[in-house]
């Protein structure tokens, strides 16, 4: 903790996953950290996530690993299979080699409790947390950022982070592109595992491909929960309707799915529904003294579960850049964040795009009918247990957030991940 610091080193804008994470990593390295939260209370809605290993080690490197899995589970086995015909089609079993391989455990999580765990890392560290704060703008002025708001409040401070999710209110500053509809919906749903829950597949993540739908299951907080989500392609929403009165669209997606996909389907809660949206990746995210950072930069359609653990990535990138520029050894240099947000803007760009471009063509392949279903299905099954080979890119060590080996993509195999 550097004595000469201001009060208004950084100001991150939003208290989700990438805005906590993002405020943490700066306060390890000794910044007066301030984040705004327009919601009255802090906290995350959604059913589980799954942190693969290129995440958890961010949360080991700050001391957090434990905690997450006080209360997630670590899966035994991945396991991909047919949806129309429950033939498996591959697994990768995630302890063990996998394990040792990428320097931390596969954890899946409720997305509340990691919210939370990150929430309280933040509130130990010292992060000054603050309600009910809509930021519309920022601009930079004698080299500081400025964030003014809805209630008329300014905020300045040497850089601002603006990691205020997919409608980012700030990404106008560096583009001018808007959300992109994937035709696809989620629905989600958590349930308590009892003695009348099906015994199969309560330790594995089990993904159901099929057509235009698939469906994954796993357990949460120490096996009490069993996880539902079920995603298709809907007609409604290809409609511009994000939100639909009914369920016959979800029933008529898996009408043809075997008789476990259609009894998990009573599992989810279907009051409200998720429409899924990315963008176009953009290789600029800084604007003067602000960078975006998680959705706002990179928003991704889920198939690689990868939403989160690009925004502990995106933290882990941005403490890096700044602790040898901004936070040096011979004191702090204000100055320096504009070199240290640029180098974390060239770190990430490249890396999180490959990743927004390769979900969509993984979703892609999930969804397949036809010829397209059968090639599919022997490619999958011609892969290996512990065949890393299209692993290693998105889950590889190099520091805390660049893969070490670039390995075959998943976007020109097509063999799962």
């Amino acid at each position: 903790m550097f004595e000469h610091a201001t009060s208004t080193d950084v100001l991150v804008v939003g208290g989700g996953m990438a805005g906590l994470a993002g405020a943490l990593a700066l306060r390890e390295n000794g910044a007066n950290v301030t984040l705004v939260e327009r919601a009255p209370e802090f906290g995350e809605v959604g059913a589980g996530l799954q942190m693969a290993p290129n995440a958890s080690r961010v949360l080991k490197r700050w001391g957090l690993l434990e905690k997450a899995l006080e209360i997630g589970v670590q899966p035994k086995h991945l396991v991909f299979r047919d949806a129309l015909t429950g033939e498996e089609l591959t697994r990768q079993t995630l302890g063990g080699e996998f394990a040792e391989r990428y320097g931390a455990p596969y954890v899946v999580i409720h997305r509340s409790d990691l919210h939370r765990v990150l929430l309280e890392g933040c509130e130990a560290a010292g992060v000054t947390l603050v309600n009910d704060v809509t930021v519309e703008s920022v601009e930079t002025v004698n080299g500081r950022g400025v964030a003014r708001t809805a209630g008329g409040t300014d905020y300045e401070a040497d850089v601002v982070i603006a990691a205020d999710g997919l409608k980012s209110a700030l990404r106008p500053l560096v583009s001018d592109d808007e959300p992109v509809s994937s035709a696809y919906v989620a629905y989600r749903g958590t349930v308590p595992i009892t003695e009348d829950t099906p015994k199969a597949d309560l330790e594995d993540v089990i993904v159901y491909l099929g057509p235009d739908c698939h469906l994954v299951q796993y357990p949460l907080r120490k096996g009490e929960l069993l996880n539902t989500v079920a995603v298709f392609k809907s007609p409604s929403f290809e409609r511009g309707e994000e939100q639909y009165g009914g369920v016959d669209e979800l029933e008529a997606a898996y009408e043809d799915c075997v008789p476990q996909v259609q009894a998990a389907l009573k599992n989810l809660a279907t009051g409200i529904r998720w429409p899924m949206y990315d963008r176009e990746p953009i290789e600029n995210w800084v604007a003067g003294r602000m960078v975006l950072m998680g959705d706002a930069a990179h928003p991704m359609l889920q198939y690689l579960a990868q939403g989160a653990c690009q925004a502990l990535e995106d933290a882990a990138a941005l403490q890096d850049a700044s602790s040898g520029t901004v936070f040096a050894e011979d004191g702090v240099h204000p100055g320096a964040w504009e070199t240290a947000i640029r180098e974390f803007n060239d770190v990430r760009a490249a890396r999180t795009a490959r990743v927004q471009r390769t979900a969509r063509v993984w979703g892609e392949s999930w969804h397949v009918a036809g010829l397209g279903r059968t090639l599919r299905n022997l490619l999958f099954k011609s892969r290996k247990d512990n065949d890393f080979q299209y692993n290693d890119w998105l889950y590889g060590q190099h520091g805390d957030g660049v893969p070490a080996v670039d390995a075959p993509s998943i976007a020109a195999s097509r063999v799962p991940a």
